[in-house]
């Protein structure tokens, strides 16, 4: 069954919405963004969260003993790398960091997507202007030719959800936006999702 991951948590109702529709991984972004939090506020967030979801650290371009930290005080249980981390950095944090990696690739273009050495692939819609959260999805045929799990973003939302599952078959959806209003968390839109997704006949 697709896995779930809902991103960009910043609100106590947040976590509250999500440990009642139990999605697999939940998603703090500590990079610069509407949806960024502190390290002291995803701690708070982290200490109310059901202990079956795994709390994801999303981060651009960030020093790698932040992440350590981070790791250490088991605030997150997994790194996303969302910036323009290559494999000699990712190489130099499982050094420090034995938590799970996945590297984030935005996709415009074949060439776009490429092989990593991070536990799992993650593939985002491209935007010249951020790096990640543009709530737009991208040619999802890009991925035909891929092996290995990789998380789907970019645009996903109660009305495209099915169709980006059948057609990529992804090892884990990760929708931000598309459980928003206004760009707060909605927690009927997170439920309504979650309960979609693990309806699907697969």
């Amino acid at each position: 069954m697709t896995k779930i991951k809902i991103c960009g948590l910043t609100r106590r109702e947040d976590i509250e919405a999500v440990n009642q529709a139990r999605p697999d991984y939940i998603g703090f972004v500590f990079a610069k963004s509407k949806r960024q939090v502190t390290m002291e506020q995803a701690a708070i967030l982290k200490e109310c969260l059901d202990h079956k979801i795994q709390a994801v650290g999303v981060f651009v371009n960030a020093d790698r003993e932040v992440i350590k930290t981070l790791a250490e005080k088991n605030i997150i249980n997994m790194i996303q790398l969302h910036g323009d981390e290559d494999e000699e950095y990712i190489a130099r944090l499982r050094e420090s960091v034995t938590l799970p990696v996945i590297k984030a690739m935005r996709i415009n273009q074949k060439s776009d997507v490429k092989a990593t050495s991070a536990d799992f692939a993650l593939f985002d819609t491209y935007d010249k202007n951020q790096y990640g959260g543009s709530g737009l999805s991208f040619n999802w045929e890009l991925l035909d030719d891929y092996e290995g799990d990789f998380f789907l973003a970019g645009g996903l939302h109660s009305g495209n959800i099915e169709e980006a599952i059948n057609t990529v078959k992804p090892f884990c959806v990760d929708i931000s936006s598309g459980v928003e209003i206004d760009g707060v968390k909605d927690q009927q839109k997170i439920i309504e999702i979650v309960d979609k997704i693990r309806r699907m006949k697969l």
